[in-house]
């Protein structure tokens, strides 16, 4: 009978081999008992009776089962046995010198078996023989199928680099050679999600001593749970450590027989090595991406950026390393307070990133250390947090704490260590590039400035005008003068006269927007030029600024201004510009002064 398919079959021949044992000897019942050694019970493996399986309960030690009677005849007679007192002859049947197996004989006729002398021994003992060859090669069969499975998983495990592909063929493969029992994956710090796959968290503080010392000592361990079952745990272990636990639950089952715990701990010991040959490609992979990540930064903010084009840079790489939720660039100012640098997320804008930036700033201010904080409630319990999960560097030069980068999320210890590495090499790499760009936005800032009062330069003036009338539709020009200047400065002296150019200047900037441009025109002359903004208007902005002069000043000094125009509609250059205003600001001086006068190519307007 072919007994290469499974239990099934090896059951089959055994009831048939039992069945002609019956008809030879003519007795009433062939039953054949498997032992269990840690419950000590017997359980019916095969019959000639239309039973059901049976179990007998019954103590091994109180069981006196004599291999060779004194008569010489094979059988044994028992009826002190509980549960098999129904039988005449009891043939026990060892493998290593241990009871496995009793085949159990009931006679119709009393000592008929006896009878047949030699002949009935021999014939017994050729079943018994034919049993045990039987059980023998089930047990290769079974094993050569175990070990075939392993050694065509472990094919898989090293032609894979998914820790997923991994997990999911430990799985797949003890089903199919244990279909009866149920599988977990203990998985330690595991963050990431594994689909389908029989999944549970393995922490420090669980209550389940014998998986984690399964995990902690490297060794397979067993434990029952009531009768109903025994759990079999076996530490998925590499050379560099253990990675998880794989847990096997075998229902109604005592113990674990010694060959397939051996199965069971080379599979998952061929598990752990390739977890970790995945985990180790894993790593490297991401260190490469991280390098890569490191070094485009890195070049990119090195091209002469602008300082805004390097923030907004800087904010897309993080975010696309980070997934964070916000992200924040903070400039320490020189008078102690926080500034945004360009980039920065909106949440940074508003009143409920203070109570952040204000713990960030004592912190790094403090520490000059960065911070990794996987649930800011835990550590700052008095307040409600919306993100928890926190990083943050300092941005250095030459040892000058000069800001932070932070980076928020909602969830609690969403990143992880090597996120919160990869920020600090990342900012680290960038400091200097960051550090040049403010610089060099300085520096142009300076050229573009005038040092006195801190408006433009008569050239960046000139540069947006020739700009606007190229692009816009219209402009107006303001050329503004201080009244009498020569007299304040003989009166209080030339520091007073530079302290008035400095107040002017504060005062234009209040009354003009930022796309508007006021500019240090030459000595005591200012200008204002507004783009896309009608005669009207501009008149009405220079007639403001004269008021605000005239009452805000202290010495009081006023203010002449001469207002041009133009429009798309007329041919026009910026010098006519230029010359129109001028005239104005010289006829307001010669009629009057304190006043406004515009020169709209045709005719003065005057206006007190």
């Amino acid at each position: 009978m072919d007994l290469t398919k499974g239990q099934i079959l090896y059951e089959d021949f055994i009831k048939e081999l039992l069945l002609k044992m019956k008809s030879i000897l003519a007795i009433d019942e062939a039953s054949l008992y498997k032992y269990n050694e840690e419950k000590q019970h017997f359980y019916m493996e095969a019959t000639t009776l239309a039973l059901k399986n049976e179990v007998i309960k019954v103590k091994l030690e109180s069981a006196i089962i004599q291999e060779k009677p004194e008569n010489g005849c094979f059988f044994t007679h028992q009826k002190t046995l509980s549960g098999l007192d129904r039988f005449d002859i009891l043939i026990p049947l060892r493998k290593e010198n241990r009871l496995n197996r009793i085949l159990c004989l009931k006679e119709k006729v009393p000592g008929i078996l006896t009878n047949l002398g030699h002949d009935g021994e021999v014939l017994v003992k050729e079943c018994v023989e034919v049993i045990e060859t039987a059980h023998n090669l089930l047990e290769m069969i079974n094993e050569k199928r175990r070990y075939k499975e392993l050694f065509r998983v472990t094919e898989h495990f090293h032609s894979s680099m998914s820790m997923d592909a991994v997990l999911e063929k430990i799985i797949e493969t003890l089903h199919r050679v244990y279909p009866n029992f149920s599988y977990y994956l203990l998985i330690s710090h595991d963050n990431d999600n594994h689909g389908n796959l029989p999944i549970k968290d393995l922490g420090y503080d669980s209550e389940n001593v014998a998986a984690m010392k399964a995990y902690v000592t490297g060794t397979i361990q067993q434990e029952q749970i009531e009768d109903r079952e025994t759990v079999l745990y076996a530490p998925l272990k590499g050379k560099q450590g253990v990675y998880g636990v794989l847990q096997v639950i075998a229902p109604d089952t005592v113990t674990f027989p010694n060959n397939e715990i051996e199965f069971i701990n080379l599979l998952a010991a061929t598990a752990g090595s390739a977890l970790e040959n995945a985990q180790l490609y894993q790593q490297s992979k991401r260190l490469i991406a991280d390098l890569q990540l490191i070094n485009e930064t890195s070049h990119k903010l090195n091209s002469n950026l602008r300082l805004s084009e390097t923030m907004e840079f800087l904010k897309q790489q993080i975010i696309k390393s980070f997934h964070a939720d916000e992200t924040g660039l903070i400039l320490l100012l020189p008078d102690g307070e926080t500034g945004l640098i360009t980039g920065s997320s909106d949440f940074f804008h508003t009143d409920a990133s203070e109570c952040y930036l204000q713990y960030l700033k004592e912190k790094i201010n403090t520490d000059k250390e960065s911070l990794f904080i996987g649930d800011l409630s835990l550590q700052l319990s008095d307040k409600k947090w919306e993100f928890h999960s926190l990083m943050a560097v300092p941005i250095m030069e030459s040892n000058v704490l000069k800001g932070f980068a932070v980076v928020l999320h909602r969830e609690p210890y969403y990143f992880s260590f090597e996120m919160f590495k990869l920020l600090q090499s990342l900012i680290h790499h960038s400091s200097l590039a960051l550090a040049n760009s403010m610089l060099r936005e300085e520096l142009e800032k300076m050229v573009i400035t005038d040092h006195l009062t801190r408006l433009h330069s008569r050239n960046y003036l000139d540069e947006k005008i020739y700009q606007s009338m190229e692009t816009d539709n219209q402009g107006t020009f303001i050329l503004i003068d201080i009244d009498d200047f020569k007299k304040v400065n003989d009166t209080y002296g030339h520091q007073i006269g530079d302290d008035i150019l400095v107040q002017l200047g504060k005062l234009i900037q209040a009354n003009i927007r930022d796309s508007d441009v006021g500019a240090r025109w030459g000595g005591e002359e200012l200008a204002i030029y507004l783009p896309k903004v009608s005669l009207s208007v501009g008149v009405t902005i220079a007639q403001r600024l004269l008021e605000r002069v005239r009452d805000l000043s202290s010495p009081r000094i006023t203010i002449s201004c001469g207002v041009s125009y133009w429009s798309n509609e007329a041919i026009d250059n910026a010098k006519d510009l230029f010359k129109r205003a001028d005239e104005a600001l010289y006829q307001a001086k010669n009629t009057g002064k304190n006043k406004v006068l515009v020169n709209d190519q045709s005719f003065y307007t005057f206006k007190n």
